[in-house]
């Protein structure tokens, strides 16, 4: 009752605020009282007011429909509230968005950023997906702090900023997805009415009301520490991540803060660097390569690691962690691995046991629980992410999507080393602290926006 009572007290106090912010700065886009201003493209869904607010109808056999902007925004916050009544509805908020008309046969679609509105146990509400072009972009599993915070058949307060190539979102003022991405800088704001797939789905209802945009130069206020940027602008930190602590470890022009492994000095040959990627080059799959493994200088306890990687056809590489180079094995220096491979052609896909060696896997260890729809083809760039909390509880994500998590040192994780190659090597994974390293395996492979932050 506490935490009701609370939130109840924030949203009044923010619904004040902006009623007074009204009169000078916003501009409302929805007059409360018609569609004036607006028009509708995509599916055949009905909008219309009601009690001072635009209402959105499902329809069955027609597609995403959108009530879009006459005009359009470039930089700009938008602030107004939505509610959704049923668990199994979805919905979107579109912005800096287009109409292609010669899509689908000639009846078009609209493409472009979305806020995405998800009542789901999924709980994705305030997530930034990219309607009718690249899919997700920040899935909210990267915020778990923002999940759960859209509450069912109330309305909701949603708010979305952008200047230049960052974007941010909130729902019920936390802070949800940060986005750093060149694709778009101006297009039409648009409500979504999802299509659904079942006739009991008709007629659902979608609520918006108090629909406020004013341009901006800057962010309008402070955003919370610990959100998760993904960024799409290679080898680049915004001002937020500098300021809380990130930093590139590599810089995109040379090798300044790497080494090879077991050697005092960065390979000469078998490693290149050009168009900012950091790429191990082809040495027909052996493993340690021409150049071998490189590795950071420094060594890290507990971090926060995101890395973007690029595989070619049947290639195998490595983001290892914990590295102590304390073995002085031949072949690849031994750590925990956060695997990279190439899962349609490499046999070593197939190997282990059941799938613990494919794409962004604990290696030889955990399986990533994945689906192909978050899995980039071959050629086009990937992200994984590595958190080693200070309590040794570890996470791999894949392009934003949580795929495992394990506990260091746990019964579980022995359990699991025992069974493995990694037997044979004392208190395996359990280092205080370790090197990053990338694998050379033989393959090429191209690495770029590699980005770490200490956790304390």
């Amino acid at each position: 009752m506490k935490k009701i009572l609370a939130l109840c007290f924030v949203l009044t106090t923010f619904l004040v605020t902006l009623t007074h912010a009204q009169s000078s700065t916003w501009t409302p886009i929805f007059d409360g009282k018609t569609l004036t201003g607006w028009h509708q493209l995509g599916g055949n869904a009905r909008f219309d007011v009601q009690e001072g607010a635009i209402v959105g109808y499902t329809v069955p056999n027609t597609p995403n429909s959108f009530l879009v902007t006459d005009q359009e925004y470039g930089d700009f916050s938008l602030i107004m509230e939505v509610k959704i009544e049923d668990t199994t509805s979805n919905s979107g908020i579109q912005f800096r968005s287009h109409w292609d008309r010669s899509a689908n046969g000639g009846k078009g679609k609209v493409f472009g950023y979305q806020y995405e509105l998800d009542p789901s146990s999924r709980r994705w509400t305030g997530g930034i997906y990219d309607e009718g072009r690249r899919d997700w972009l920040y899935p909210l599993s990267l915020n778990p702090a923002a999940q759960g915070q859209f509450k069912l058949n109330q309305y909701n307060v949603i708010r979305i900023e952008c200047v230049g190539d960052e974007i941010r979102t909130w729902i019920n003022e936390v802070p949800a997805a940060y986005l750093v991405d060149m694709m778009d800088y101006q297009g039409f704001i648009a409500l979504q009415v999802h299509a659904i797939q079942k006739q009991e789905q008709a007629g659902q209802k979608i609520y918006f009301r108090r629909i406020n945009v004013k341009p901006i130069s800057k962010f309008t206020s402070r955003y919370a520490r610990g959100v998760y940027v993904m960024s799409t602008v290679p080898n680049f930190l915004t001002e937020y991540e500098t300021h809380n602590g990130w930093r590139l470890l590599f810089n995109g022009e040379n090798s300044k803060g790497w080494r090879g492994a077991y050697k005092d000095a960065f390979p000469a040959t078998g490693w290149e660097i050009s168009d900012g990627s950091l790429t191990v080059l082809s040495s027909q799959g052996k493993e340690g390569g021409v150049g071998g493994d490189i590795v950071t200088l420094e060594q890290f306890k507990a971090f926060d690691l995101s890395f973007e990687f690029k595989l070619t056809p049947g290639a195998n590489s490595g983001v290892k962690y914990f590295v102590t180079l304390k073995e002085h094995n031949e072949g690849s220096a031994i750590g925990l691995e956060y695997q990279v491979l190439d899962d349609s052609l490499h046999p070593d896909a197939k190997l282990g046991r059941e799938g613990d060696r494919t794409m962004a896997s604990l290696y030889d260890l955990i399986k990533a629980d994945k689906t192909p729809r978050f899995i980039h083809p071959i050629g086009q760039w990937n992200t994984g992410r590595i958190v080693v909390f200070p309590n040794n509880h570890v996470v791999h994500y894949l392009n934003g999507i949580k795929v495992l998590e394990y506990d260091r040192g746990s019964k579980a994780f022995r359990d699991l080393v025992a069974e493995s190659k990694y037997k044979i090597w004392p208190n395996f994974g359990e280092a205080p602290e370790g090197h990053i390293l990338l694998q050379d395996h033989g393959n090429e492979v191209s690495f770029r926006s590699i980005k770490l932050q200490e956790l304390k």
